[in-house]
């Protein structure tokens, strides 16, 4: 069965998450610079079948876009140009980084672990993967 594969858009770092093969549990997979998503798909694909791309859509409180939108709405663009047979679905991503800097202080990680930002852009990724396959259970 094909995977998910998710994204934590930031003009600094992208963090990707992925589901096992039944499409369960979402696990960390990366972070790379935005620069490099091509690259680096282009490789994961042929190894790894890819159902759907989830992106985290940033919102404000109020539910309107945020600012970052119109650099997440670029990313998506290019997903879909460049890889026109996997669909790109969006997931409210708000209070995720929080969440991730949560569940890393209660990780038991050492502090320097701890404070690396690229790990928080990972789980960042899993928990909006995580949030899309408990809402894809529902429906």
């Amino acid at each position: 069965m094909p995977r998910l594969l998710a994204f934590d858009f930031g003009t600094k770092r992208l963090g990707i998450a992925v589901t096992d093969p039944m499409q369960l549990f979402a696990t960390g997979l990366t972070t790379i610079h935005p620069k490099d998503t091509l690259d680096f798909l282009q490789k994961y694909l042929l190894t790894e079948q890819i159902e759907t791309f989830v992106v985290g859509e940033p919102k404000q409180m109020d539910g309107s876009a945020s600012q970052s939108m119109q650099h997440v709405k670029g990313f998506v663009t290019i997903l879909k140009k460049n890889f026109p047979g996997i669909p790109v679905e969006m997931m409210d991503e708000r209070f995720t980084s929080k969440m991730a800097s949560a569940a890393i202080a209660q990780s038991g990680l050492k502090k320097s672990d701890r404070q690396k930002k690229e790990l928080v852009d990972t789980v960042s990724a899993t928990i909006i993967l995580q949030s899309y396959l408990e809402k894809k259970s529902f429906q």
